[in-house]
């Protein structure tokens, strides 16, 4: 008897444990400032919200002050600008190295893809080489590339 008594209350204590964590996160909420005539930029945000992400779009006509407040050079802006977890994600990264980020967590400001390339996430077109995603230092540094893609 003493036994079952045991293994039940094991059972229970472990049942317990299980359930005294932190209750699981949802998705990441991101959100993303675009042009409001950019049609590419929706696209991205399906594509985003289709990999787990929580979305919000969010039309500005002041991009480039964003942009310049994030610390995303000119010549490396993107179409749009996305903030995820104390990350900027400029123009249209592709979702696994936006995850490599989120899990590295290095101590940079963020990453960017320049320009609106095609075959990118959200973007027509076929892909014409790999995708180069830089990094942006938090001391204002030059950028280094991140990623290839």
């Amino acid at each position: 008897m003493r036994r079952i008594l045991l293994v039940v209350a094991l059972m229970f204590a472990g049942i317990a444990a299980a359930y005294a964590g932190d209750p699981p996160k949802g998705p990441l909420k991101a959100m993303l400032y675009k042009n409001p005539q950019c049609g590419c930029c929706e696209g991205y945000a399906e594509y985003m919200r289709g990999n787990g992400f929580d979305v919000t779009v969010k039309p500005t006509n002041d991009l480039e002050t964003i942009n310049r407040k994030a610390g995303v050079p000119e010549k490396l802006e993107g179409c749009h600008a996305m903030f995820i977890d104390g990350y900027v994600i400029d123009g249209h990264v592709p979702v696994n190295v936006v995850r490599r980020l989120l899990s590295e967590r290095p101590p940079i400001k963020g990453i960017t893809l320049p320009g609106m390339p095609a075959g990118s996430p959200g973007m027509g077109g076929a892909k014409s080489g790999p995708f180069v995603v830089y990094a942006l230092p938090k001391d204002g540094g030059a950028p280094t590339i991140y990623a290839k893609e």
